[in-house]
């Protein structure tokens, strides 16, 4: 699906990063539709931020979000979330590990009218496909692929996190990462879904973001900083471009309170 044309910058719909302080450095949020890699070091809170914007946009805006798990289980991510005081009984929370009920589950949230957050742990679902073979490179981008065709048929989806790229790499072993990247970025695109793509990195002089062409393919790159500073580790966060937006590229210190995000100066001093 191609982006829609509009007559004037006010018709452009965005999503909210739900960070307190962030949103309004970029003319209130990501556009509709954008594929943003959100990268960093392990430890900088990647799966958190992402987790948080999926979380607030079900709640108050009733979308229906997928976020799909290489690295951690269901049960790990939740323990994690509700310590950090999400409230999980507020939101239609659907937990996928058994390929076989995901008609059933999808169902079932259909027959609510409020928004859901499907939780899908692949780590569960390899142990279910036995019989995949994992010579043929493409099988487990094959199978988020198709999770997520699936559920975007049966159902509304506005909202999809993949965490992270990094381990999908490791359990698919691309061929030409370059060209099977292009052709997932345009699956993603041909289904009009708000995607953030977490990917682990710690760019240095170059300015990599990713292991490969991620960050000329996304549409937004966020990145998340561990820096040193008097003896104390802060988060900084930074957006480092934003397709179709005017953007504060400055750095901010990214922080963790009250229940919610904020981004303020008192990171590194912006270049002037």
């Amino acid at each position: 699906m191609s982006e829609m044309l509009v007559s004037k910058k006010e018709d452009i719909k965005r999503i909210k990063t739900h960070i307190v302080g962030l949103d309004e450095q970029i003319q209130n949020g990501i556009p509709e539709g954008h594929i943003s890699l959100i990268s960093g070091a392990s430890g900088t809170m990647k799966s958190s931020v992402s987790f948080n914007i999926l979380y607030n946009e079900v709640l108050k805006n009733k979308k229906n979000a997928l976020y799909i798990s290489l690295e951690q289980s269901y049960s790990s991510i939740i323990n994690h979330m509700i310590n950090m005081d999400y409230d999980l009984t507020k939101i239609n929370l659907v937990i996928l590990k058994d390929l076989s009920t995901m008609n059933t589950e999808i169902q079932k949230m259909n027959s609510h009218d409020v928004g859901s957050l499907i939780l899908v742990d692949i780590g569960c679902i390899r142990k279910e496909i036995k019989e995949i073979n994992m010579n043929e490179n493409k099988s487990w981008l094959n199978v988020v692929k198709n999770i997520v065709k699936r559920i975007k048929e049966k159902s509304r989806l506005d909202l999809f996190v993949l965490d992270s790229l990094s381990a999908l790499y490791v359990v698919s072993k691309f061929q030409n990462p370059r060209i099977e990247l292009f052709f997932f970025f345009e699956f993603l695109r041909d289904l009009n879904i708000t995607s953030f793509l977490i990917s682990e990195s710690s760019p240095t002089e170059n300015k990599k973001y990713g292991e490969y062409d991620e960050d000329f393919l996304s549409d937004a790159v966020i990145y998340i900083n561990l820096a040193t500073y008097r003896r104390r580790q802060i988060r900084e966060i930074n957006i480092v471009k934003m397709r179709t937006t005017k953007c504060n590229h400055d750095i901010f210190s990214l922080e963790f309170r009250g229940g919610e995000f904020h981004a303020e100066y008192g990171g590194k001093n912006p270049l002037l």
